[in-house]
Order: structure tokens, then sequence, then C-alpha cells
């Protein structure tokens, strides 16, 4: 669900707990709507990730790693200034608003004290993240916005004086009476379903919400006004409990009450933090989101050679069709050089029996007139030939084709892997030399080529696990650093990372290769699936081709085992 304000004021009581009297001795911009404060506080060191992205704004400690750019952005030079060293005074939410407001006491450029202001509105496609003086002046912000007087748009831009977002026509449940609420929910002249009521009467309650409080309603055989005076209650005495939603063994939402809208389709499972909570549900959906970001050019280039390389194929496979009709070439040029008797130049068919039929039928063959007899059955002959050769090259294109294919495929599904601009950049210059990207002509000398690390990780009885992140760990891993008795893993026919389960030449134990397998399941374009087959060998008996792409290997002599991808093990088994 999204981060509705009453979850969000749940996440500020953890905040507030964690941070308030804390400094700031670090700011990062990870990403192009992330900034990270590491805060000394009475918590201890923590990292508190504010998230102005579109799809999914929030506030939360995080412990996850986050690769930082290179060259810091604009935005986060600018809080590098007014912020670090500075001390978080409080941390404020408006009323029922999916806003974050943090004040805080910094030091000017001469030594006085000041304030300065942080504030993150968590509003969708209009998620923004502003620094404000201490007369609420804007410094910058995430976004700019230029606004429109005659729509009544706010203007974001430095210089002007921020004001809150105009708040929505609608009741608000906390700073409404009871009998406020109930006069609310009795005016339903377009006679909607009780949840959409309560969406369209009430400010701060999410979709999800909104169900549980009419799905009580109905099982109950209470009135929704009763349901909604209890969750009035619950918010007022802070009873706010971390709970995620888990269907089929993952989790696909999370709130802060319990649910039982989805009877035993899915699991309410509650969660040590809020902060914890949403680093599980946001993890996979941050990697996928910043890759999308960083490597968008990539994705396009790679996406388009692969079109192109689709296109060409299936016209070849037409060809190729056409070829296989080639003996009747042949058949009709035979018949020609038989019947050159009764054939003179000038004419345009032939009929003639043909011996080549069961039942030596008439057949009309055309004919060349600017042609002589002999010119026409060697015509046929010429084709006959011709299609021949076009079967043996189309088919060695075709083969290169789908290999092509398969190559490029396999790089979409290394760049959903990537987990910071160095993977990407180690894929881009995988790509410079196969040919798919221009190399970049400079006046510095050659830069340094980059060599990244396999992800590692421990299988529950110690082995160690490594899986390649894109094709040129994967050759690394495969044929320069694997022994000869260690285990190589891949599923089968589905595009994904090479796994290494190193064994020192011992036999490995079946619940190490099992977790091994199922890491290769997972970090595959069959992670979404069950039961998916994942061959393994050891390494041996893999071969590198002369020639091939990177990635590209064939294997003999393995065994297949069908595995379930679990990404819950994967971070478990993860090696930092």
């Amino acid at each position: 669900m999204p981060l509705d304000a009453i979850c969000l004021s749940a996440v500020v009581e953890e905040l507030r707990a964690a941070l308030e009297g804390g400094r700031i001795d670090k700011i990062y911009q990870p990403g192009r709507d992330e900034v990270i404060l590491a805060v000394r506080g009475p918590a201890g060191n923590v990292r508190l990730l504010l998230s102005a992205s579109p799809s999914q704004p929030r506030a939360q400690l995080t412990t996850l790693p986050r690769e930082n750019p290179d060259k810091p952005p604009m935005f986060c030079m600018l809080l590098r200034k007014h912020l670090t060293g500075g001390r978080i005074l409080s941390i404020t939410q408006p009323p029922m608003e999916r806003l974050i407001d943090l004040c805080l006491e910094t030091v000017d450029e001469l030594g006085d004290k000041t304030q300065r202001r942080l504030v993150l509105e968590c509003m969708g496609r209009r998620a923004n993240l502003l620094l404000l003086d201490g007369e609420g002046r804007i410094l910058d912000c995430l976004r700019r916005v230029e606004g429109d007087l005659a729509s009544g748009k706010r203007q974001l831009l430095p210089g002007l004086f921020y004001r809150l977002p105009e708040p929505p026509h609608k009741c608000n449940p906390l700073t409404a009476t009871a009998e406020e609420r109930a006069a609310a929910l009795a005016h339903n002249p377009m006679d909607k379903a009780p949840d959409q009521l309560l969406l369209d009467t009430f400010t701060g309650i999410s979709p999800l919400i909104a169900r549980e409080l009419a799905q009580r309603a109905e099982s109950h055989g209470t009135a929704l006004s009763e349901e909604v005076e209890r969750l009035v209650q619950t918010v007022e005495q802070r009873e706010f409990t971390p709970y995620v939603l888990i269907r089929e063994g993952k989790v696909f939402d999370f709130t802060w009450m319990p649910i039982t809208q989805y009877g035993r389709e899915a699991l309410c499972e509650k969660r040590e933090s809020f902060s914890a909570l949403l680093d599980e549900f946001y993890e996979s959906r941050d990697q996928a989101e910043r890759t999308k970001q960083r490597g968008q050019d990539l994705i396009k280039s790679v996406t388009n050679a692969r079109d192109r390389v689709g296109r060409k194929l299936a016209n070849q496979r037409r060809e190729l069709e056409a070829t296989y009709g080639r003996e009747r070439l042949r058949e009709l040029g035979d018949i020609l050089t038989s019947n050159l008797h009764a054939m003179e130049k000038g004419m345009r068919v032939l009929r003639t029996a043909d011996f080549y039929d069961p039942e030596y039928k008439e057949i009309e063959i055309p004919l060349d007139p600017l042609r002589t007899p002999q010119q026409n059955a060697a015509k046929y002959y010429k084709d006959y030939n011709k299609a021949k050769t076009a079967e043996e090259v189309l088919t060695v294109q075709i083969e290169k084709g789908e290999k092509e294919l398969e190559y490029l495929n396999s790089v979409l599904e290394a760049i959903t892997l990537a987990e910071g601009e160095r993977d990407l950049l180690e894929i881009r210059q995988e790509l410079t030399d196969t040919g798919y990207l221009r190399r970049q002509k400079t006046a510095a000398k050659r830069e340094k080529r980059l060599a990244g690390k396999p992800m590692e990780f421990r299988s529950t009885a110690g082995l160690r696990i490594s899986v390649g992140k894109n094709n040129t760990q994967n050759d690394q891993l495969t044929t320069r650093l694997a022994g000869k008795g260690d285990i190589w893993l891949h599923t089968q026919k589905i595009h994904g990372s090479h796994v290494i389960l190193w064994t020192g030449g011992e036999a490995p134990d079946a619940q190490s290769l099992t977790e091994a397998a199922m890491l290769a399941a997972w970090f595959s374009q069959g992670r979404d699936g069950k039961k998916v087959p994942v061959d393994y060998t050891p390494v041996k008996y893999v071969k590198k081709p002369s020639g091939a792409r990177p990635g590209m290997v064939i294997y003999t002599t393995y065994q297949t085992a069908y595995v379930d991808p679990d990404g819950e093990l994967a971070r478990r088994l993860r090696v930092k």
C-alpha cells in the first residue's frame, strides 16, 4: 500500500526516538530521488533515508547498503554545506498529512547558530524534498516547480516562502467530532460502496485500510461509523504495529494494523519495526528503480539491438522455409530437359506429363519466352542450386542470430541484477568490447578497465557460493577462478547467472547443493516461477567455445535439480 498519513505517523514515532537530539555526520545522495543522513543519535549511529521517489516516497531508518555516485549531485552538495554537523531538534508531521518536517540547528559561515528545515512531501507524483532557511524560505528542492497561478498550483522555487500543500476537501477523522464523522458517512447520495465512501469522505486513509474497515463492519454486523470510531481511538492511542502481508511466500503489502480481509489467502506477520518492514518491502523495488534510472540508456540500446536481431531472424526463417520446396525445381528441370524437342524459343508455358507424379498427370511449366529451351531448363537447375546454397547459408546465419539473441537477453537480465553504478559501468564496458556501444573518444589516456566482484554467499553448512552479476563475471568465475572439482550451476534454458559452489574437490553436502541451486534460480529470469530446472556439473565439464560471446558456455555430463527460487534465502546467505 502507499505510505498513508496514519502509517507515516507510526514511522515518525520511530524516527523521533532514534534521531531527535542527534547530529548529522554525513550526507549522501545515492539516487536521483534519495538522500541519506548518517546521524549519531540517542539510538547510536543510524542512517535516515528520505525518498522523494514518485512511486515509493517515504522516510525511514535503513540498514541496506547503497552505492553512492563518484560525484555527488548539486543538491547533495547544498545539503552538506548547510546541514553537516547540524543537530536534529524535532521531527513533526502535520495532522493526517503525508509530510515530515525536520527542524535542525546548524552553524552558518560566520559560526553563528541558525535553523534549517528539511521537509519531505510523500505525495506520490508530487513527492519532493525541500531545504528551508530559518524563516521558511526555500533554499532549494529536489524538484523545482514553476507553479500555475491560474490553477493555484504551488510554486516551489529557491527564494520563495514555503507553504504547505492545499489540504484535500475531506473530513479529517482526528480533528472532527464523533457526530461530524457519523454525519459525513451518512451523506451518501451516490450510494457508493462502503470502502469507496470511506476513501472519498476521510483524509489519511489508504484503500487497504478502507477495505478492511468495510469488511469488518460487514462481518461483525456493525455500522461503518463504529469501525471508524475504533480506528480513531487506535490512532489517538498510538497503537501502531508493523505488519507485512505475505501471499505465496512473497511480501506484497504492509500496514500498521492487523488485516483480515484476505482470509487464508494471505498471512499477516509482525515485524520488529516499521523501518525494518520498509527495508524488506522496498529492497527489490528500490534496486529495480535505481537500475532503471541509471541504466536506462543501456536498456534502450540492448533492447533495440535485440529487437533488430529478432526481426532479422524472422525474415531469415521465412527465407529458409521457402527453400524447402527446392526439390520440385530440380524435378521441373528434369521434365524440361526430357521435352526439349517439344519446346522452342518464345513459348511461355509447356504442357506435358509429369513423370514424377504417380498418376502421370499433365502439368503446365512456366517458361521465359526470351530464353531458349536449354536456357529455360538450366534456369530451373540454377534456382534449385541457389535454394540449396541458401539453405546452408541461412542455417548458419540463423544459428548465429539465435546465439546473438540469447546473448542480448542475458545482458538485459544482467542489468536487472546490477546493484550500483559500478556494475552498470562493467556491463557498458562489455557492450563496448562486443561492438554494441561506441567507444568514447577522449583525449585523456585510456581508463583502467573495471573488474567487479561476483556476489558472495555462504551456505548453511559453511561452503562458499559465488554468483556472477554479468557475463564478464560469469566468464571470470567459470573459466578462470573455479577449480575443476567445484560445482557449476545454471538454470536450464533460462537466462541467469553462473553460480559456483566451491568444494575444494570434495563432494558437497546435499543442503549446500540445494541452496546453490535455489540461488541460481533466484538470480535468473525464472525467479518468479516454481520448480525451476537448474543444471549442475563439475566445472571440468563446462567449456567455452572458441570465439563465443561473454558468458556463453557448453556443458556435458550434468544433473538437473528442480527448486523454488527463494529471495529470503538469498538475503540470509549473502556475505556483505
